[in-house]
């Protein structure tokens, strides 16, 4: 997930910084959109929900170390489907920057490039469920399939976006291309482990049937469900 100091540097920090306003920019737009359509209270509980979680899953877990990145257990489609493109793009922007000033000060000053990371994939996988996933479904009634290739989508977009950094920074030379190609094969062990997580997750929301929460698919009340029974 994070970009390791000393990987991009010099006018290529500056411009990959860049991305990471850019990408602030998108997510203050969420947020301001999402207050709108929904209560205040609403939105700030489940951004503090989603915040909390990012926070324990980028720290508490087990991760490492590898070349240019750690590689960290993330579940970020789950918390877009749970809590909404706005409070997962939030939670995840502030659970690293919560992780950064407790534990690593040293990424602060990459914190820009490195909060990318996680919210490009996010918006990818936004657009995706347009596509995939009915507006009108509740996320106890997702299919495992469309959850599954969010779940793939995401973790995939990190490989790229992480490979894409290694290789802006150091080009398609031998050496880069092998530790790049590392890199992926420490990606693809979570890319299969984290998918797992996020099935798991949604079969104990299935199981808590009535229970319904407002995410990025579109919210059925309570009142709807009851009528639908």
């Amino acid at each position: 997930m994070h970009i390791e100091p000393g990987i991009v540097t010099g006018a290529k920090f500056v411009l990959s910084c860049a991305t990471g306003i850019a990408m602030g920019c998108v997510v203050a737009k969420l947020v301001v959109e999402a207050i709108h359509e929904r209560r205040a209270l609403s939105f700030a509980v489940q951004a503090i929900a989603a915040t909390g979680l990012v926070f324990t899953l980028f720290e508490f877990p087990p991760h490492f170390a590898v070349w240019a990145s750690e590689v960290h257990l993330v579940l970020g489609s789950t918390l877009f489907l749970l809590f909404g493109a706005a409070p997962a793009a939030l939670g995840l922007a502030l659970g690293l920057l919560l992780q950064s000033v407790l534990f690593v000060p040293t990424d602060l000053p990459q914190y820009r490039m490195n909060v990318t990371t996680p919210l490009m994939p996010l918006f990818a996988i936004k657009a995706l469920a347009k596509r995939l996933i009915p507006s009108k479904a509740a996320y106890r009634d997702l299919q495992y399939s469309k959850a599954l290739a969010l779940s793939t989508a995401y973790q995939s977009g990190i490989a790229v976006w992480i490979a894409s950094f290694a290789l802006y920074r150091a080009g398609f030379g031998a050496a880069n291309l092998g530790k790049v190609a590392s890199l992926a094969v420490y990606y693809a062990v979570v890319a299969l482990v984290e998918p797992l997580a996020d099935l798991a997750a949604l079969a104990l929301g299935k199981q808590m049937g009535g229970v319904t929460v407002r995410g990025s698919v579109a919210y059925r009340s309570q009142k709807a469900y009851r009528c639908r029974k």
